[in-house]
């Protein structure tokens, strides 16, 4: 993952409400409307949240009669976790070793 492709992630993640809807995801999947029970905003305002956690991959949105269903991605999470592993390497893979004179 580039890191302009993981920034883009974390810029979606670092807002605490789409963190607890995250947290709220984990547990499994769940329509708008018992998502929203949880919080004190507006439908639009979930709506956004919601559309910025699907745009960028983290979470799967689905049709369900009248309902709209929501659960996590976790390959993409897989992905945004290896990336974030791969910023905190051991000595022998540090990224300064490719700069001329670099030493961790």
């Amino acid at each position: 993952m580039s890191y302009e492709a993981l920034a883009t992630q974390l810029k979606v993640l670092a807002d605490p409400s789409r963190l607890e809807i995250i947290d709220l995801l984990s547990c499994g999947e769940l329509c708008a409307c018992d998502i929203l029970t949880h919080f004190e905003f507006s439908q639009p305002t979930l709506s956004h949240h919601m559309k910025a956690l699907v745009a960028c991959g983290l979470v799967k949105a689905r049709k369900e009669g009248n309902r709209q269903m929501y659960q996590l991605n976790q390959a993409r999470f897989d992905i945004v976790d290896d990336a974030l592993r791969q910023l905190h390497r051991s000595d022998d893979e540090c990224i300064c070793k490719n700069i001329k004179g670099g030493t961790c």
